[in-house]
């Protein structure tokens, strides 16, 4: 079994050969942390966002959804406290001239003490056969010593993040004797704060040109626009806004392929409530997102719920769902309970009302606000992660498949005459036009029928529809299941039936 790195790198090399993500602008030898799409990527993509635009907007009355304008009033980011307070604390390695975000540096060692936690759990399991993973851990020295030690170490740099301490952050990255990845000296600069945010000019000419800057979240064009959709929308509360959008930040140690990018699309809804009822509210959806990710049928055991020991300055309650990506559980998407802080802010440096009248308790107040966050990239990265698989097969062989969930898979079906001639090509290619209206299918004749079923494993297609012989004299195929292999003999007409 290979380690998670090279798992890591297996899944990024099959990404590009297989047509899902590309790195940008690579004839000019690539711009960092930047990517591109592919024609199976782009299409998974756009299954993911359709997939949380049903659960979010279609399936709710009361929430409904916006797609607002990447460039704002530059006033909304100051409202928003991302002029003052959109930071990343970096540091600098004296000897490799390496930057580095500090977080990052404390995270990675923590992941390190979770993996040690991670094998020694492993190596336990192999060794006893009626295995008590509870007991173990609360009675094992070295797994209580090293949890002992991330709770520390999380409380303390959280407590250090919250009171913007960067000379403590600097001494604890030195007790914790972190070194630099590439020089492995442990010869830091001091940590200073980093604004995030990209800013440009809008205007002819430079000398008068206003600042703006690409928006580094979506939510604000949300909040902005709370007024015109509660008004036109007759919107009662309880009820939400929900928007996929691009956004931007200038991210210095973008790493993990598209895990961490400095383009990348979020999903969010922002959900306005009675003041008092948001923490019921807050409980509510997490229940539901995560639901939302289950419904996948991705494990449960590859997401966890992870408390903010540091609330931002807008929340009274945070929580992340994380997933197990192959370097670890990273934060997947965000809930938030952001409580009145952002009409209440740009009420104030718009000097507009930004108030709901409540009928029920004939009262005009400022909405507290729930918001759902997840990165349309990142889920992209969990679904691949999830979906990569090596299999030994019972004749000898290997194959790569990716088991992506069919309602999301890029092609649902290939349809596959077994050879090119003889008639089936034509026939193969009227099953096609069957399928075309309803979804995403794709025809193939080029190779043996067994490197065409490889090849649609590779890339994830949940059913192969062969055209052989047969299907000339009783207008029948076969549809053999990507997971399983199992194949069956189906009437052309019920084919619609059996793959939806």
């Amino acid at each position: 079994m290979p380690s998670s790195e090279d798992l890591f790198k297996q899944i990024i090399a099959h990404a590009k050969e297989y047509g899902y993500i590309f790195p940008s602008s690579e004839i000019y030898d690539g711009l960092s942390a930047v990517y591109d799409y592919g024609q199976y990527g782009v299409e998974l993509k756009n299954n993911i966002k359709q997939y949380w635009w049903r659960a979010m907007v279609q399936y709710h009355e009361n929430i409904v959804g916006i797609d607002s304008a990447i460039f704002m009033h530059p006033t909304i980011w100051k409202a928003s406290g991302h002029v003052d307070a959109f930071n990343d604390p970096l540091i600098d390695n004296k000897d490799s001239k390496k930057r580095y975000r500090a977080d990052v540096l404390i995270e990675d060692f923590i992941q390190k003490l979770e993996e040690k936690i991670e094998k020694e759990i492993e190596k336990a399991k192999k060794k006893f056969e009626n295995f008590d993973e509870e007991f173990f851990c609360k009675t094992n020295p070295n797994i209580l010593r090293n949890k002992e030690k991330i709770d520390s170490v999380n409380n303390r740099f959280a407590a250090l993040m919250n009171e913007t301490d960067l000379a403590g952050i600097k001494s604890l990255i030195e007790e914790l004797e972190i070194a630099c990845p590439v020089s492995g000296t442990k010869n830091w600069t001091d940590v200073r704060q980093f604004n995030l945010m990209f800013a440009t000019q809008m205007g002819s000419v430079a000398e008068g040109a206003d600042t703006i800057y690409l928006r580094p979240e979506t939510a604000q064009g949300i909040f902005v626009n709370f007024l015109n959709v509660y008004k036109t929308g007759r919107m009662k509360i309880p009820f939400g806004i929900a928007q996929i959008g691009k956004a931007f930040r200038n991210e210095i140690v973008a790493r993990q392929f598209i895990f961490r990018m400095r383009e990348f699309e979020q999903m969010e809804m922002q959900f306005f409530v009675r003041p008092g009822e948001e923490i019921k509210w807050f409980e509510y959806w997490k229940t539901e997102r995560k639901k939302w990710h289950l419904s996948l049928g991705i494990s449960e055991n590859d997401y966890r719920f992870h408390d903010h020991d540091k609330l931002a300055h807008y929340a009274n309650a945070a929580t992340d769902i994380e997933f197990r990506f192959p370097f670890g559980f990273k934060e997947l998407e965000g809930i938030h309970s952001r409580t009145d802080f952002d009409l209440s802010q740009h009420e104030q440096y718009s000097g507009k009302k930004l108030r709901y009248f409540d009928p029920e308790t004939n009262e005009s107040y400022v909405p507290f606000v729930i918001e759902t966050s997840i990165g349309v990239d990142r889920m992209f990265l969990a679904v691949l992660s999830h979906a990569y698989t090596e299999e030994s097969l019972p004749d000898g062989s290997t194959r790569v498949v990716l088991k992506i969930p069919a309602q999301i898979a890029p092609i649902k079906a290939a349809v596959l005459p077994l050879v090119k001639k003889d008639g089936l090509p034509e026939k193969a290619r009227e099953i096609v036009e069957i399928l075309k209206p309803k979804m995403m299918c794709q025809y193939d004749e080029k190779d043996a029928i067994g490197r065409r079923y490889r090849r649609q494993d590779a890339i994830g297609t949940p059913y192969c529809i062969t055209v052989d012989n047969q299907t000339l004299e009783d207008d029948t195929v076969t549809i053999r299941e990507r997971d399983s292999m199992l194949q069956k003999r189906v009437v052309i007409g019920e084919i619609l039936r059996e793959l939806c």
